[in-house]
């Protein structure tokens, strides 16, 4: 166990030593973190941009009902023509021109003009509000008393709530479920060929320069193989500590200085005011976007964050076993990396199929294509990871747990024997075939 230890020692402190792993387990976190919080903020700073709009209404029956707002700024041109607008509404400092035709009434288009490309949510905007002052003309043409239409009218919001095992109530956005998922799931992928591939070049490194024999001469193949593996294993988990530490510190950190929430008088504490600081954003933002915001950041922290942790932990070094033992066993059986792409193609083509169906995974948590990749323990880390934020039967968890641990089993006793006959093996191109020789004839 002793030289265990030294070798775990070894291959962890070399490659934690190293500028790459501090560059990275900085960068990482930050840019998950990122997929968070840019969206958020490119949204708050998009609508804190005044955008003036020139409108040419030849109907001259909608302009008068189409109002500004504090980021959108509508001005009548009047006859101008779209002629003398496209020549200078750049240099009156428009946005775009906005044309209404004669025929609104009997048409489904109109037509916005600029020399950039408009953004989706301003576009959007110019139809709902031209749709509902449509609506209302038409309804006045049929002697129809708009009001009553908007008395009838009852949108319908499907709230989901989450029952969990204690009898609380939880809503988590099914939103914010896929995005875990998927960035889950792209962890686990990402965290396992990192460092199973880190296995096989760390192998053949020490083969090509022949340090393997110096190590071999005080150590068995075995032990090598285990020590390698773990201590890269640590690298792993450690780096994922710091990517937790530093995701939540910056996520927090955001919430707190882009969207604090506003401190209004409630009944417990009705000298409450709201800070003028908060109320100036949440202006800004506008009120949806704002809640918005605030529905997102809720729901990060309405995830049950311990068992995703658990989860991704449990998963990431089942799976990194898995494949780091097959990785290892690889690297043995050739002379140069440029050789292992034989081998390797055929045992990442299950992780790459997992992680081409999350997106099936994440539409149909409780699918069985879902099922089935999450009890295939070549693909159940990847798999399971993004059904675990839509809530797994335990039952489930647990049987793919058992056949994946198993499966290491096994593949470790197989992978044991090739790395233990390869590993002093110089000049031979292994195949395939040779594998299974070795395999079936090692003692």
């Amino acid at each position: 166990m002793n030289k265990i230890k030294l070798i775990i020692q070894r291959e962890y402190l070399t490659r934690v030593k190293k500028t790459s792993f501090i560059v990275m387990s900085i960068l990482g976190p930050i840019i998950i973190a990122s997929i968070f919080i840019v969206p958020l903020w490119l949204q708050k700073f998009e609508s804190q941009q005044i955008k003036h709009i020139a409108v040419i209404d030849e109907s001259r029956i909608l302009m008068p009902t189409i109002k500004s707002t504090e980021t959108v700024m509508f001005t009548d041109l009047g006859n101008t023509t779209l002629e003398d607008a496209q020549k200078t509404y750049a240099k009156d400092g428009y946005y775009a021109v906005l044309f209404i035709p004669k025929n609104i009434l009997n048409s489904t288009a109109v037509q916005i003009f600029s020399n950039r490309q408009p953004d989706f949510g301003l576009k959007q905007y110019i139809a709902k509000l031209i749709e509902k002052d449509l609506e209302t003309l038409k309804l006045l043409k049929s002697n129809v008393n708009p009001d009553l239409l908007k008395a009838v009218q009852t949108p319908i919001f499907v709230q989901t709530i989450k029952w969990t095992g204690d009898g609380r109530e939880v809503e988590v956005t099914m939103e914010m479920k896929t995005i875990i998922g998927t960035v889950a799931s792209m962890l686990i992928y990402i965290f396992i060929f990192m460092y199973g591939s880190q296995v096989m070049r760390g192998v053949v490194e020490e083969k090509v320069n022949r340090i393997v024999e110096i190590i071999i001469s005080s150590v068995r193949p075995l032990q090598l193989m285990i020590g390698k593996i773990t201590g890269i294993m640590m690298v792993g988990l450690t780096q994922f500590a710091l990517w937790i530490v530093i995701s939540f510190s910056v996520i927090w950190m955001a919430q707190v200085t882009l969207f604090p929430e506003p401190l209004a008088p409630t009944a417990a504490n009705p000298t409450a005011t709201i800070d003028s600081k908060v109320m100036a954003q949440v202006q800004a933002l506008g009120q949806d976007d704002y809640q918005y915001a605030m529905d997102i950041f809720g729901s990060v922290s309405n995830v049950n964050w311990t068992i995703m942790i658990v989860s991704f932990l449990f998963f990431f070094v089942c799976g990194y076993l898995l494949y780091a033992a097959m990785f290892a066993a690889v690297g043995s059986a050739v002379d140069s990396e440029s050789d292992t792409q034989q081998f390797i193609m055929p045992l990442t083509v299950p992780m790459v199929i997992s992680l081409l169906m999350i997106q099936v995974i994440l539409n149909n948590p409780d699918g069985s294509i879902a099922f089935w990749m999450s009890m295939i323990p070549f693909t159940s880390p990847i798999a399971m990871m993004a059904r675990i934020p839509f809530g797994v039967p335990i039952w489930q968890v647990v049987l793919s747990s058992l056949i994946l641990i198993s499966t290491i089993i096994i593949m470790a006793k197989l992978a044991a024997k090739i790395y233990r006959t390869g590993i002093l093996m110089y000049g031979k191109k292994v195949t395939f075939k040779e594998l299974y020789k070795w395999v079936r004839y090692s003692s």
